[in-house]
């Protein structure tokens, strides 16, 4: 009995592959040895890709909790106007005419967020950008199941969470590979 031989290895394409077993998931601990294994790694996929949406929604419901709850009766910040300079809260008609004339929409004044909503509003935000990047390594793994674990994950996601339109935030998204 020969103690050298390795167990079976992972196996990592660069191209399109249906492979299921001896499939590796992002680390080596992620082995799939059966089809059993592979069903349950799919499923975890979808849950992660349903997460990602549950947390970009999440971000927004903060955010405007935040802005309900720090807007009433604070003080706000002026942007700078378009030419970079800042101007007088009470000449919103030059701020207006200067959007038009450029072609850009005028800036609203900013809500000065508290250093402990500030540390929720950036921890939400990491563990988006975190699980995204994580979709995007396992859609890397060029597994034609695997990728349609990600994209049915974020189509179950945003089917069950996006259920509201917000005209003002319309094509805004953030830092998603997805």
């Amino acid at each position: 009995m020969d103690h050298d031989m390795p167990g079976p290895m992972c196996s990592m394409h660069m191209l399109w592959n249906t492979q299921v077993i001896d499939t590796c998931i992002i680390f080596s601990s992620w082995h799939i040895h059966t089809h059993f294994q592979f069903v349950l790694s799919l499923l975890a996929i979808v849950l992660l890709g349903v997460l990602f949406e549950y947390l970009r929604v999440l971000q927004q419901c903060v955010d405007h909790r935040i802005a309900t709850k720090v807007g009433k009766g604070k003080r706000t910040v002026s942007p700078p106007s378009v030419s970079g300079r800042s101007t007088p809260e009470g000449d919103a008609r030059n701020d207006e005419a200067l959007s038009l004339l450029n072609g850009r929409r005028a800036r609203s004044a900013k809500i000065l967020v508290p250093t402990h909503f500030r540390v929720l509003r950036a921890a939400l935000y990491a563990a988006s950008v975190f699980l995204s990047f994580f979709l995007m390594l396992v859609f890397m793994t060029y597994n034609a199941y695997l990728i349609f674990a990600v994209v049915a994950g974020a189509a179950i996601g945003h089917y069950v969470f996006g259920g509201y339109l917000e005209p003002d935030n319309l094509g805004k998204r953030g830092m998603a590979c997805h």
